[in-house]
């Protein structure tokens, strides 16, 4: 850019801009209106550059006139994106929305104590939700078994083998394996043969959060 665009770009364009972007440009997520400001001066002088390389003449109006345009539909100086989720087109045009992590939870714990988006997305455990089904459906399971082969459940989740449990309740090792694989073939009778592979998958909104840190990771990877 020559010195006379810039000198145009500095007294002409930025104090329309600074006067302008404040009361026109949305700010989306973390954006602050000097953040905006500062944004709109690259992209208008990147505008300016533009114009000089094609020997067009423009006003320092029309260059803040596009250049509010611009910022009013989503672009900004690091791009343009209408389908990346943290992109401020996507989230003018409603089709995703960002939250800090300091935003209260609108639900409160037995204590009384507000939970942040921060302390929900840090909790490890799985889904409450999914936790209580699945112990409704365990307590249905074991009220259809035998005496014994609750005997036999309950001797396994305390940790003993097959010969502890054939001692306390006087049969042979063998018949307690012949106990355990009945119980697996009811298990999974009364489960779903998928039971396996819902215990072990991550909830969705962990695999949202883990696909969007790699996305981020990966972005200033190429960055750098």
């Amino acid at each position: 850019m020559s010195p006379q665009a810039g000198w145009i770009l500095q007294e002409e364009v930025v104090p329309r801009l600074r006067s302008a972007i404040p009361r026109n440009v949305n700010q989306i997520g973390s954006e602050d209106a000097e953040e905006l400001v500062q944004d709109s001066v690259c992209m208008a002088a990147r505008l300016m550059d533009n114009c000089e390389k094609a020997n067009k003449k423009v006003t320092a109006g029309n260059i803040a006139y596009y250049t509010i345009l611009h910022m009013k539909s989503g672009r900004r100086s690091t791009g343009y994106s209408s389908v990346d989720v943290l992109g401020s087109a996507t989230q003018l045009n409603g089709r995703s929305t960002t939250t800090s992590f300091d935003e209260p939870v609108h639900e409160l714990s037995e204590l009384g104590e507000e939970f942040t988006v921060n302390d929900v997305l840090s909790f490890d455990d799985e889904d409450p939700g999914q936790k209580a089904a699945r112990k409704m459906d365990w307590e249905f399971f074991i009220a259809s078994l035998t005496e014994r082969e609750k005997a036999v459940v309950e001797g396994l989740l305390t940790g003993f083998n097959a010969s502890e449990i054939g001692r306390q309740l006087g049969v042979e090792p063998s018949t307690i394996r012949y106990f355990k694989q009945r119980l697996a073939m009811k298990i999974l009778e009364f489960m779903g043969p998928d039971i396996l592979v819902e215990i072990k998958r991550m909830p969705k909104w962990k695999n949202n959060l883990n696909a969007n840190r790699e996305k981020l990771a990966c972005r200033n990877h190429r960055r750098n």
